[in-house]
């Protein structure tokens, strides 16, 4: 039931209007029966406010019902029981002339006991046909309760080896998650000092190639031959080493003909001519080399 002590607080200012329709009338009543003696606090008063507390009333008016079917069900239930225990009383007495208050202290304890043992098995007597099933029950409920109780332990031993696995796992993890950032660091360090010397390099490069294009002007107004150019330089210095690759096969063919007879006259022209053009090149080169180093 819906009990209260006294008025409501509300949080606003509201009206009681009167409550028009059966529906309003229910409400009314069923507001003075919860608050009795009290006043109904007072509240705004419009069909959604009216239908909540109708259905309100109801639901307390249909659980009010059941509460008073289980009371008298309980009743008539310990009437049941009470009558049933003065018959068995009676019964006990008129075949043996037996009453509880007659028995000592301990048989009163046992027979307590015995009481006690049938409301915590639950039994419909105190009869042995009712106890045996009741602790046979009771046997295999704790046989259950126990084989659950081993399973709960593997599964718990299980969840502990996997702890511990997921653990060391997790140690191992922030272990190299710490080496990886300590080689990420030293990376980083040697990408900067990299980067600093390609800015060095860069700013280098870029001084030497306004020097060598400083330079080239320079010779180029004091008239210096095109030919004594770096790039000329390099493209003779690549044709001598062109050419004395070149001399390599002639030099082992003349070796093959070393075995023969020659005509000593005709081979010491060739060697003089050849030995001539070879002086002839490598005197233009070193000519030019050093009026580049002029």
């Amino acid at each position: 039931m819906m009990r209260r002590s006294g008025p409501v607080p509300t949080g606003r200012r509201c009206w009681r209007h009167p409550v028009p329709g059966a529906a309003g009338l229910k409400v009314a009543a069923w507001l003075k029966k919860i608050f009795g003696d009290h006043p109904i606090p007072q509240y705004e008063v419009n069909p959604r406010t009216t239908e909540i507390l109708h259905h309100l009333s109801e639901r307390n008016r249909v659980r009010d019902r059941d509460v008073c079917l289980v009371i008298e069900d309980l009743k008539q239930k310990a009437s049941e029981y009470e009558s049933e225990a003065k018959h068995l009383q009676d019964l006990l007495m008129e075949s043996v002339n037996f009453s509880p208050a007659n028995l000592s202290g301990a048989g009163s304890r046992y027979l307590n006991a015995l009481v006690d043992s049938a409301v915590a098995l639950e039994t419909k007597d105190s009869s042995l046909a009712s106890f045996i099933p009741a602790v046979n029950d009771l046997t295999s409920d704790l046989f259950r309760t126990k084989s659950k109780n081993e399973e709960i332990k593997l599964e718990l031993a299980k969840l502990e080896k996997n702890l511990t696995a997921t653990l060391v796992l997790e140690k191992c993890l922030q272990e190299d998650l710490k080496k990886a950032e300590l080689h990420l660091s030293t990376e980083r360090a040697k990408v900067d000092h990299r980067l600093q010397n390609m800015d060095f390099l860069k700013a280098k490069s870029e001084e030497f190639r306004f020097g060598i294009k400083a330079a080239e002007e320079q010779l180029s107004t004091r008239g210096m031959d095109a030919s004594l150019s770096h790039q000329s330089l390099v493209a003779l210095s690549e044709k001598l080493a062109e050419l004395k690759r070149q001399t390599i096969p002639l030099k082992k063919k003349l070796e093959s003909y070393l075995d023969l007879m020659p005509n000593p006259s005709l081979a010491q022209v060739k060697i003089e001519e050849a030995k001539r053009e070879l002086d002839t090149i490598e005197a233009e080169l070193t000519k030019k080399v050093d009026m580049m180093e002029l």
